[in-house]
């Protein structure tokens, strides 16, 4: 373990060589050469006169900005973290946040639009639509214990009243995320109160709220959900690293999945289904196992139970998701509710099995059964298994063409950016319903990126610096789509109902055949 006097040097150092680099002139590299700094600028002068002349619809001030802007290229400053600044207690710089200002939103820079799984946030907010969110509604989720943590931001400053601390790191990490949100969109997210949940399952039961007496659902966000229940979707901390087993912030692991699928191509991988986790967090993973390969029956499935304290005592060496891309299928099956591991399934180019879910997360709504994956029967997993793989090694280019666009969504409409887009388009949306201005709580603390990270140590520490924002981005957030019309959505849910239901009849006959056979 690194010592406080360490750390405290090494930050020291890091510190002084930013201080060094934004002290250097933005304009030293064209001072150089004098002469040719001269001919340079005399061009450019005379290259926006004469468009001056053509158009005549610049004024001065323009082409002063314009040959400004040429001559003088921005650089625009790294925001690093100054652990050393307040002396031995941290807190939080009194002028590093950027208040709320709706006129970014009008002049930002043009868009991509975001991914189509960007709508169901007008869904998960539905049910306050009509109403709007009141005091009453948001602290009524504290009265029920319905929460880890309640979040404030007022003015772009976060301010934190814990609860209860959640499992592990979820909720530091999730907290984390918002902080770097608001470090990459400075001034843009709006002054909102929020409550967050950090467990496995959902815990806003829609039933409890319905009904001719009942009162509003406490708007509560959490990482999943399922039909039953009405939380609000977020992404799930592990974005930004999961330090008790070893994974990484999002974006260098994608790249380390991206890598993995290139150490074997998909028709040397083995060819069966390949599974690897904790059996034991619930019962449809212990069911999983039945389909484990024996003597009597080879249902075409590789199932390995994680066991984490061994991992952790091996250095996680066995655990290393970028080398877990080695077979042509890969099983996704939920534990206590939904689980972390999707994204990482789907990323490896082989085709998921993915077994009928209950939950799910933030981006899953936007994948389609025999374009992203296979689906599985959770009745019936391992005849399921073993036709969907005995299907996919009869007909490998459209096995293989399954996992590729899987991976591919993964790897384009998952990105890092379009993690913290959704983010900042669920916040802002919520933001709009909210009927109260937001004030900061009894006993909540004001909470900044060198509050969390310059108190961190080990990996926790590590992964912060690795996922900290260093500036805004030089982009606005993507353009969101419109919100569903009711006749859309239901073709969207009737569409993928039909082609799971057409791989089930496949499936059917496949058995009835194998059961003719002598």
């Amino acid at each position: 373990t690194v010592s406080k006097k360490e750390m405290r040097e090494n930050m020291e150092a890091l510190w002084t060589n930013f201080k060094e680099k934004i002290s250097q002139p933005i304009w030293q590299p064209f001072t150089k050469s004098s002469a040719k700094s001269s001919a340079l600028f005399i061009f450019i002068f005379f290259l926006v006169v004469g468009a001056f002349v053509s158009t005549r619809f610049l004024d001065t001030t323009n082409i002063l900005s314009t040959i400004t802007s040429l001559k003088y290229p921005s650089e625009k400053p790294k925001i690093q973290l100054n652990c050393t600044a307040y002396g031995p207690i941290v807190k939080c710089s009194s002028n590093y946040s950027t208040p709320y200002n709706p006129e970014l939103h009008q002049h930002g820079s043009l868009s991509s639009t975001c991914p189509e799984y960007f709508r169901w946030i007008h869904e998960d907010l539905k049910p306050w639509a009509q109403t709007g969110i009141t005091r009453e509604m948001l602290e009524s989720a504290e009265s029920l214990s319905l929460a880890n943590f309640r979040l404030v931001i007022i003015k772009g400053k976060a301010y934190v009243k814990t609860y209860r601390h959640s499992f592990q790191s979820r909720d530091v990490f999730t907290l984390w995320g918002i902080l770097q949100l608001l470090r990459r969109y400075p001034g843009r997210v709006p002054d909102l109160d929020m409550m967050f949940n950090c467990g496995d399952p959902p815990v806003v039961q829609s039933g409890a709220f319905s009904g001719r007496n009942a009162t509003s659902p406490p708007p509560v966000f959490n990482y999943n959900k399922d039909s039953t229940t009405l939380d609000i979707v977020f992404p799930d901390w592990a974005f930004w690293g999961w330090p008790e087993i070893d994974i990484k912030p999002w974006v260098s692991l994608l790249n380390d999945l991206k890598k993995g699928n290139k150490k074997k191509k998909w028709v040397k991988r083995e060819p069966y289904a390949y599974w690897k986790g904790n059996p034991y967090v619930s019962p449809n993973r212990q069911d999983l196992f039945k389909c484990m390969a024996s003597q009597n029956h080879d249902w075409n499935a590789r199932l390995y139970a994680q066991d984490w304290i061994r991992a952790s005592k091996q250095g996680y060496k066995q655990s290393n998701l970028a080398d877990q891309c080695t077979h042509r299928y890969k099983i996704y099956i939920e534990g206590a509710a939904w689980s972390v591991s999707q994204k990482y399934i789907i990323a490896c180019d082989s085709m998921t099995l993915l077994v009928k879910p209950r939950y799910y997360d933030f981006f899953a709504r936007g994948l389609i059964p025999r374009h992203h994956y296979w689906p599985i029967r959770n009745d019936d997993k391992c005849r399921s298994i073993k036709y969907a793989v005995d299907w996919g090694n009869s007909h490998k280019k459209e096995a293989q063409e399954i996992g590729k666009t899987g991976s591919k969504f993964i790897q384009e409409e998952l990105k890092m950016e379009y993690v913290y887009d959704f983010m900042f388009h669920a916040l802002n949306e919520y933001a709009k319903l909210l009927k109260f201005e937001p004030t900061i709580p009894p006993k909540a603390t004001e909470l900044c990126s060198e509050l969390m990270a310059c108190e961190a140590n080990g990996l926790a520490r590590e992964f912060m610096m690795e996922s900290m924002v260093t500036g805004p981005a030089d982009s606005s957030p993507c353009t969101m789509p419109p919100p569903y019309d009711p006749s859309s959505l239901s073709s969207l849910l009737e569409r993928e109902t039909n082609s799971t239901k057409e791989v089930e009849l496949w499936e059917k006959k496949y058995w009835e055949n194998q059961n003719k056979k002598p």
